[in-house]
């Protein structure tokens, strides 16, 4: 089912429908949603989801849920997929929001084993077996913290939406403050009870998130200097506290 549109199988009497896709690097899906819960595995390349909640930044070989009709963006960064559309009845223990996970050798060889099926495979025998077994190995997944949440005020999120898009280490909370035309105490406040942490965490994360898909073209030492880090061995501190794993991980060279 390569390059298969969703809305020509979508009618399909199955519970799991398995499609993979290329695209061009760079290629933006614009807002949409879907009826189905989606399963979003990235075979190759760095996604970006974004919905109104956040923002998930999805490493190569990982994967994020998403739950149905849950309006969002995908940006695909030299990406080819392997996605499971789901019916929401068949999985009520989907999560209520986007969640990125790992993706271990098992799961990875069930998806590229089911996107060859044809949309009514059969439910018996071995492509049955298969789908059945996709969702019991994607329950057992856990989630992985690369993402960060946007403010639900307009004017905070389009703060937050500007600075992923060239995020800046010389950003304050002053300056902050100022473009809302607030007290930097006040835009803190504010700030804090919409997404959960301060600006200054918020924006450190969000810069660790940017460095992902820098990391698919450059080297640490580029993506350090690139995001103000001091040194390649503070960057890497800071990447592998926030997210487990050191940037070597998902560097061109790895």
């Amino acid at each position: 089912m390569r390059n298969i549109a969703l809305d020509s199988v979508d009618h399909v009497d199955r519970a799991v429908l398995p499609i993979g896709t290329d695209y061009p690097s760079g290629h933006v899906l614009d807002w949409h949603e879907h009826r189905r819960a989606q399963f979003l595995y990235g075979a190759t390349g760095v996604m970006v989801v974004d919905t109104a909640a956040g923002t998930w930044t999805v490493p190569p070989e990982r994967a994020v849920l998403i739950p149905a009709a849950t309006r969002h963006r995908v940006r695909m960064l030299g990406v080819s997929t392997r996605s499971l559309y789901i019916e929401p009845a068949a999985v009520p223990w989907w999560p209520a929001t986007c969640t990125v996970v790992d993706v271990p050798a098992l799961l990875r060889e069930l998806l590229l084993s089911a996107v060859e099926f044809e949309a009514d495979y059969s439910l018996s025998g071995r492509e049955g077996c298969i789908a059945s077994l996709l969702l019991y190995e994607i329950a057992a997944r856990t989630p992985l913290p690369f993402h960060v949440a946007i403010p639900s005020s307009g004017d905070l999120a389009a703060l937050c939406r500007a600075y992923l898009a060239a995020p800046d280490v010389g950003v304050t909370n002053a300056g902050w403050a100022g473009r809302a035309a607030m007290s930097e105490r006040a835009f803190t406040r504010r700030f804090r009870a919409e997404t959960g942490e301060s600006p200054a965490l918020w924006r450190s994360r969000a810069r660790l998130l940017a460095a992902v898909p820098l990391l698919r073209t450059a080297s640490v030492s580029e993506v350090a200097g690139r995001l103000g880090y001091a040194s390649p061995a503070a960057f890497t501190a800071a990447f592998t506290r926030a997210f487990g794993l050191p940037p070597s991980r998902f560097a061109a060279s790895h």
